[in-house]
């Protein structure tokens, strides 16, 4: 169950739509995960025949909000630079399309947790921690979202949940699999997962 709930809230955070211009940090992001709130709360989209129908809002809206290209370069890390940039590109889309899909189910199946936004912290002049919970009744779940400012807007490039980073949790993975594979490899078992091969 916790880790239904985890998923649920990570796929919220990937999924909030983009402002047209750059407020506090804090009121952007709970802005938008009202507004995905909504969606997820609406009947229209609760029957077989409509889960598809949401589940595409859901990604336009996912493509539109979360910075799958700083996501990307910090969870490879130094071996970004070891990807040419055809492979860069590919891996962006794959990157995407897997935590698109390994989420779906489990945010379309929201039931309904109270999420509450206590704090945004300023790391540095664009970048910014929005500290929340997830309230059920058996237990609090700490969520923080690392937003960036790119041009006017802020944009989300990772997610904490209970001192886990998204980044750091992926980019323990690829390094053990790039340690003794080529990029090429990594996208070949990217492609496999992501149903693309």
């Amino acid at each position: 169950m916790k880790r239904i709930l985890l998923g649920i809230h990570l796929f919220v955070f990937m999924v909030f739509p983009l402002t047209l211009f750059a407020g506090p940090p804090l009121i952007t992001v709970e802005g938008h995960v009202n507004e995905v709130l909504n969606i997820l709360r609406d009947p229209a989209f609760k029957g077989d025949a409509s889960k598809k129908t949401g589940e595409e809002k859901v990604r336009d809206i996912s493509d539109r909000m979360f910075d799958f290209t700083e996501l990307s370069k910090r969870t490879l890390g130094a071996n970004w630079k070891n990807f040419n940039r055809n492979q860069q590109e590919e891996f962006i889309q794959l990157y995407r399309d897997i935590l698109q899909d390994a989420y779906m189910d489990k945010i379309m199946s929201y039931t309904d947790e109270k999420v509450v936004f206590q704090k945004e912290v300023m790391l540095s002049e664009n970048i910014a921690e929005v500290q929340s919970y997830i309230i059920t009744k058996r237990a609090e779940t700490p969520i923080y979202y690392r937003v960036i400012l790119k041009g006017n807007e802020w944009r989300v490039y990772d997610v904490i949940i209970e001192g886990v980073s998204l980044i750091k949790n992926y980019r323990t993975q690829f390094r053990e699999i790039l340690s003794n594979k080529s990029p090429e490899d990594l996208l070949g078992i990217l492609r496999e997962k992501a149903g693309k091969a």
